[in-house]
Formats: C-alpha cells, sequence, structure tokens
C-alpha cells in the first residue's frame, strides 16, 4: 500500500486544537484510547536504510509487526509493506526488498523508539475513515534509559482527499504546529548519520557549461537510479502509474545505461564499461521475458476487443490467455531467481560504485557542446544510413520482412537514448529531434509488437490443432495484428522525413 502522511514539530506543552470542524457535514472525530508503540529500527552498520529514506522495523502489539517503508517521488508519500514474523527475525521477503539498498550488508538493531500515540480519527457521515491524526509523544530508547524525546504530530490520508489535509494543516498551523522537512522517527532518532548523503549518488543539476563527462555522469546515475528504485516494484509486483509496470521501468533502465556507455565509449574507461554492459545485458535479458509477456497479455486484450461489431470467441481468447498467463509466472519466477542471486548482488554493488566513481577518460574534461554532437552522430548515422547487416531508415522497404524492420527500431532505440542523454544541454534542435524520434519509435513499436503477436497467437493455436475455435479466433487476431503492422508502415515514411528534416539535423553533420 502507498501511505501519504504529514509531520509537525510541536513543543512539549503544545495543546491539540479542537478538530471537529475539518470533518465534513455529518462527520466526525473519534478518539480511540492512547496506546503505547515501541518499534525496533533495523539498519547496517552505516545506516544505508535510513540515509537513503528507507526503513525496517519490528513494532510491538501490531497485527502485521514487520514494516518496511520505501520513498516515493513525493515527500511524505510512501510504499508500505507489513508482513507477520517473529521479533528478532525479519521476514526474507521484506529483507529482500532492500536488497538494492542494503547490497547483502548486515542488518541489526540501530534504534529503539516507545511512542505514546494519542489518535483522532476524521469520519465523514458514512463512517468511513478519512485521515487520522496522531499525537505522539517519542522517547528514545537507551536499553532501559531514556536517551531523549521529543514530540510531534502526523496525519495520515486514509480515503479523505487532499484537501482534508490541507485544512487540517491549517487549524494545527494556526494552533502553532510547524511545518518542516518530513523526518521519520528512526532518523530523528540515529542522528545526524542518519541524514548524511546515501550511497547511490542523485544525478543533480549540471552546471551552464558542462564538461562532456558531467554529462555522461549525470545520465549514468539517471539509469542506475531507475534500475535500483525499480528493484523492491518487481519484486512486489507492483504496479508503476496506470499503464506502466515496474519491471518494464527496470529494463528501461538497463537498456538506457547499456546504450549510453556505448555511445559515449570514448568518454569511459573501456576495461570499466565492458563488464558492466554485460551484466546489464544478462539482467534486461531476464526482465525482458516478462515485460514481452506483461505487452502480450495487454495486446491480447485490446486486439480481441478492437472491434465490437465482430467479436471474437471469448472462451478461445481467454484460453490463450492462459497459455500466456502460465508463461508469465514462470519468466517472473526467473526475475525473482536473478533479484536474489549473488550475480545481481554483485551487479548492484557496480551500480552504485559507477553513481560514485564513474571511470572517465581525459577526453571527458572536453566541454561537452564541443565533444558530443560527433558522439551522437554515430547512432543517428547508423540508424539513417544503415550498414551492411541493417537496413537504414532513409532507405528501408516497405515489403522487408518484419526482422528488417525490427533491427531499425533497435537502432532507432539507441539513436533515442543517445540523444535524450544530451538534449538537456544542447537543447535547441537536439530536443526537437528526440521528441521527433519518439514518434518514430512509436511507430516501429507498435510494428514490432504487432509482428511479435501475430506470431504468438498463431504459435498457441498450433499447440492444439484440434481446437477449430481457437484456430478461427487466432487467425482473426493475426490478420488484426498484420493490419496494424500495414499501418505503421504506411505512416513510417511521413514520420521519418518529419524526424530527419535538413534543419533539424545540421547540427549532426
Amino acid at each position: 500500500m502507498v501511505e501519504e502522511e504529514r509531520k509537525y514539530d510541536v513543543p512539549p506543552e503544545f495543546v491539540l486544537p479542537d478538530l471537529a470542524g475539518v470533518a465534513p457535514p455529518g462527520g466526525r472525530v473519534v478518539a480511540p484510547p492512547p496506546v503505547t508503540l515501541t518499534a525496533t529500527y533495523l539498519d547496517t552498520a552505516d545506516l544505508r536504510l535510513a540515509r537513503a529514506g528507507v526503513s525496517l522495523r519490528h513494532r510491538r502489539g501490531d497485527d502485521l509487526p514487520w514494516t518496511v517503508k520505501l520513498p516515493t517521488d513525493g515527500p511524505g508519500v510512501r510504499h508500505e509493506i507489513s508482513r507477520s514474523g517473529r521479533a528478532k527475525t525479519p521476514p526474507d521477503e521484506l529483507v529482500t526488498l532492500v536488497t538494492s539498498v542494503t547490497r547483502g550488508a548486515e542488518l541489526r538493531p540501530a534504534a529503539v523508539v516507545r511512542t505514546l500515540r494519542r489518535t483522532y480519527e476524521v469520519r465523514d457521515d458514512a463512517d468511513r475513515l478519512l485521515a487520522e491524526v496522531a499525537d505522539d509523544a517519542v522517547s528514545v530508547l537507551d536499553g532501559k534509559r531514556i536517551r531523549s524525546t521529543f514530540r510531534e504530530i502526523e496525519v495520515e490520508r486514509k480515503e479523505g482527499d487532499r484537501e482534508l489535509l490541507d485544512r487540517l494543516e491549517a487549524v494545527l498551523t494556526g494552533a502553532g504546529a510547524r511545518t518542516g522537512e518530513f523526518v521519520p522517527k528512526h532518523v530523528r532518532a540515529l542522528g545526524a548519520a542518519a541524514t548524511a548523503a546515501p550511497d547511490l549518488v542523485a544525478p543533480g543539476e549540471l552546471s551552464a557549461r558542462p564538461t562532456a563527462g558531467e554529462v555522461v555522469v549525470a545520465a549514468i546515475r539517471r539509469s542506475v537510479d531507475r534500475i535500483l528504485t525499480h528493484d523492491p516494484l518487481v519484486r512486489l509486483r507492483a504496479p508503476v502509474g496506470r499503464n506502466d509496470t515496474a519491471v518494464h521501468q527496470m529494463r528501461v533502465g538497463c537498456r538506457r545505461l547499456r546504450s549510453d556507455l556505448r555511445t559515449f565509449g570514448p568518454l569511459v574507461r573501456k576495461d570499466w564499461a565492458r563488464p558492466l554492459r554485460d551484466e546489464l545485458r544478462w539482467l534486461a535479458g531476464v526482465l525482458g521475458q516478462a515485460r514481452d509477456l506483461e505487452v502480450l497479455r495487454e495486446r491480447l486484450r485490446r486486439t480481441a476487443s478492437a472491434d465490437p461489431v465482430s467479436p471474437v470467441d471469448a472462451a478461445a481468447v481467454d484460453r490463450i490467455d492462459r497459455v500466456l498467463a502460465d508463461r508469465h509466472a514462470t519468466a517472473l519466477a526467473a526475475v525473482d531467481e536473478a533479484l536474489r542471486s549473488p550475480r545481481y548482488l554483485a551487479l548492484v554493488e557496480a551500480l552504485v560504485d559507477a553513481t560514485r566513481q564513474p571511470q572517465l577518460t581525459a577526453r571527458a574534461e572536453r566541454p561537452a557542446a564541443t565533444v558530443l554532437p560527433r558522439l551522437v552522430a554515430r547512432p543517428w548515422h547508423r540508424l539513417t544510413d544503415g550498414d551492411d547487416t541493417v537496413d537504414g531508415a532513409e532507405e528501408l522497404d516497405p515489403t522487408a520482412p518484419d526482422e528488417r524492420w525490427h533491427a531499425v527500431r533497435i537502432n532507432g532505440k539507441r539513436a533515442r537514448y543517445a540523444l535524450d542523454a544530451v538534449a538537456g544541454v544542447l537543447g535547441g534542435d537536439a530536443t526537437k529531434l528526440a521528441r521527433a524520434l519518439a514518434k518514430v519509435q512509436e511507430l516501429l513499436g507498435e510494428h514490432q509488437d504487432a509482428a511479435v503477436a501475430a506470431e504468438t497467437w498463431l504459435s498457441i493455436a498450433r499447440l492444439d490443432p484440434g481446437d477449430h475455435s481457437l484456430a478461427v479466433t487466432a487467425g482473426r487476431l493475426v490478420e488484426r495484428e498484420r493490419a496494424s503492422v500495414r499501418a505503421a508502415r504506411a505512416a513510417f515514411p511521413k514520420a521519418w522525413r518529419r524526424t530527419a528534416r535538413g534543419r533539424r539535423t545540421a547540427w549532426l553533420r
């Protein structure tokens, strides 16, 4: 689940104001009896979890006493995952969720926090819990001794909206509560060491005139962050937004980083980049199996419902989906196995190290505006002109086999990743070209997805040649997919001409 809360600092003598006026018409504020909560937080010796904004705790008295909290994009918004288990043995599932942060280092008790909590529940006229206000008197324990104390107010959103949280904030700050940076209890308990920088270095802001190396390092850090941020979400099978998945995002991070290390090869040491690229290829391949089946399952339903006037056999579609679901489960099991392996743990260590100490060449010290256009031109010209084995986009045969179109798509991805990495620095035509190429890539992606889907529907039908309904349904689905292939091919020339306009690509010559 996703937890959204706000914290407020208050002095010991703070008097909580009357919250009744915040409840909606017909609603009420309910005050359950106070409770005492004792939480033990686990961390590594160097506080890797706390410094990364992650926590793993055992809280005595909870139905599910073990909880991991993972940061999201917004302050005060965290993924919260709770499980049962014995007090001194954290569940293996939760330990693996923080692998990308701990990198296998031993977890041990780092802080013990006792909280006297007085809770006030804001409910509506249907008795739905909209928000919970917790008035916490916190004691940081050192054995049986109280080392320090503080008081804070937490407001957690339940079924209410953010406007309700805003109204509660206005009442609390009006009574003297102070807003500030969101700091979890255990971080306050652990002190300054817990607020030090995390091991994973964020991309940060580039200077007005960066060196080529600074741009490459920023690109490396963005991709590593994408990979490791989505690691626990892949393990949880958690969605990312409405139309995306963690598996997809983690795979994109691997592909972008591999592509950037290749495109900007002259700026990074080959003996450092080559093994990293090899391991990223391995991980992307494992994730790719699961991602391809995600795409196929989603596409199956979309293709089957494309023509409501002429529906296909729903039972046959379900049979196809069951085959895909079994394959998907097997692919996800392979992902889980890979993420639990020593090989992956070594890769995580290497990725974190890449954000801290990327191995650059002397050429990386030159100005980005001087060096980068020439490097980006290489994948761009390979896309446009091709070579002995791959067609160029300029002369792509409309009747060429699907494999030829897919090869152009791969080159397009590399060119697009290169453009994305430099567009923010070079601006102007580089930004416009990156946007235009993204649209071309959407066409080529649709072409490839449709072509793969058509082959998949046929292959599944062949598994049971005696099922005539399945054969007919697969055939109808194939025709719809091939229609999508033809549509993508027909739209490609115009989209490509818009992308490869002379004034937009002159800086690459």
